[in-house]
């Protein structure tokens, strides 16, 4: 059960391509506002009613917004909250009910480096993935004789449309080319000096899943180039 923000023609491609690559697996997508209870319970409910049972939820929503804590708009406080943070909590909250009863269940939060670590001018982003990481915590624990996992994946900068149009910000406010605006971006804060990809952290999150890392919960695990070893 799938869900984000995009056209009906991207959608209808997303699933297209999961269907061809896994064609022993059914892809649907939902429509959700994840700033919204209810819709979070919403997908759980239809993927239950579809699939007749939930074994992996990750939360994967997200959002930035970049100002000085004196400056910051209390809706945009209130919207990066929300995404960041409380939608974690509806969604793994509604999952959790069903996962206790089967006695199996795998929750992955994408958190990020800016749960371990800060940075200036993104206050509530910082507050919203300290919080998924202390969440993940708290769940891991509560679940830990339930056959239930729980871990955070905090990724650096990983090389996606968010991260690219930073990029091309970069590149016209300061005159230089993509790869130079691209370079300096990464090497600000990862020491490696290279992107992740979504690609990397997939894979942790199919580890994560696996019945090798029955015993891995309640972790934040790093993938961010040395970032937070400095």
């Amino acid at each position: 059960m799938l869900n984000g923000f995009a056209s009906d023609a991207e959608i209808k491609a997303t699933v297209a391509d999961f269907t061809k690559k896994y064609p022993s697996i059914e892809a649907k997508f939902i429509f959700a506002d994840l700033t919204k209870a209810q819709d979070c319970k919403k997908i759980v409910e239809e993927a239950l009613k579809h699939f007749g049972r939930v074994d992996v939820l990750v939360n994967n929503a997200g959002m930035q917004h970049i100002d000085e804590c004196v400056n910051f708009p209390d809706a945009k406080w209130e919207q990066v909250l929300s995404l960041n943070l409380s939608a974690a909590f509806y969604l793994t909250k509604a999952a959790l009910s069903y996962m206790q009863k089967a006695g199996w269940g795998r929750i992955i939060n994408i958190a990020s480096v800016h749960g371990l670590v800060a940075s200036v001018n993104k206050s509530a982003y910082v507050a919203a993935k300290h919080g998924i990481v202390g969440f993940t915590k708290a769940v891991a624990l509560e679940n830990a004789k339930k056959g239930i996992t729980v871990n955070a994946i905090c990724p650096g900068f990983v090389l996606t449309p968010l991260i690219e149009r930073q990029i091309e910000i970069i590149s016209k406010r300061d005159n230089i080319t993509v790869e130079q605006a691209s370079r300096r971006l990464v090497e600000e804060k990862q020491p490696s000096g290279a992107f992740s990809s979504p690609q990397d952290i997939g894979e942790m999150v199919v580890f994560l899943v696996g019945e090798n890392s029955k015993q891995v919960n309640g972790a934040a695990w790093t993938i961010d180039g040395c970032w937070t070893a400095v």
